[in-house]
């Protein structure tokens, strides 16, 4: 597992690195640290086996809003945890609308945050409770008809769907990272979706988690 921890506080850094080893039981957990959202973005080029970024909401050279936009851009399959010190729900909305993978506050328990990854990594969505976050159905009158998949683009989505990390399903189907971040991005542009998350969200929605739609190839 390796995760990249953005935040300009050295100690909340260290911290998080910490916390993380318990994330995956038996299972070392790797800990890229970022003061900045450009050294984030360095770190991210050249790791393309990230397999989560805690990303702050309050950074020194960028907005944590638009530093996900940017992320969503360039690493479409990565899911980002957005961290903050209050919960606003403001906030929580545009970061989930903007493809946030999670929204945790630095408040809460460290156990807290470990199930909120846990459940992110197994392809859910994480915010704290009470907020309620709006996913709505396809207006009337818009298409109804399913993305067409093709087949290796199935399998991938489908372990997509299970929770696996990039590296599982290179893994899972013996296939290289980047070919797997390749079909990742065409499937999130088949499902209009800006993130893993919202790509996951949008494909249980069009009933591939219970069966192959028609229309797929």
């Amino acid at each position: 597992m390796k995760i990249l921890v953005v935040d300009d506080h050295a100690l909340v850094r260290e911290g998080l690195s910490l916390v993380l080893q318990g994330l995956v039981p038996d299972e070392p957990t790797e800990v890229l640290q970022a003061a900045t959202c450009e050294r984030a973005f360095e770190l991210a080029h050249f790791n393309a086996d990230l397999d989560l970024v805690l990303l702050d909401y309050r950074l020194p050279d960028m907005n944590g809003l638009v530093a996900l936009g940017i992320f969503a851009q360039r690493h479409p399959e990565l899911p980002v945890v957005i961290l903050s010190g209050s919960a606003n729900p403001s906030v929580m909305q545009q970061a989930m609308e903007r493809g946030a993978a999670g929204f945790v506050t630095k408040s809460g328990l460290s156990e807290t945050l470990l199930m909120a990854l846990r459940q992110i990594l197994a392809g859910g969505i994480y915010h704290p409770s009470g907020f309620s976050l709006l996913d709505g159905e396809p207006a009337p009158g818009t298409d109804v008809t399913p993305p067409v998949l093709s087949r290796r683009q199935q399998d991938v989505l489908q372990l997509l769907m299970k929770g696996l990390t990039n590296r599982q399903i290179c893994e899972q189907l013996c296939l290289g990272t980047e070919t797997v971040k390749f079909h990742v991005s065409n499937i999130l542009r088949l499902l209009g979706a800006s993130s893993r998350t919202q790509a996951v969200l949008e494909a249980r929605r069009w009933g591939y988690d219970r069966s192959t739609p028609s229309g797929t190839v």
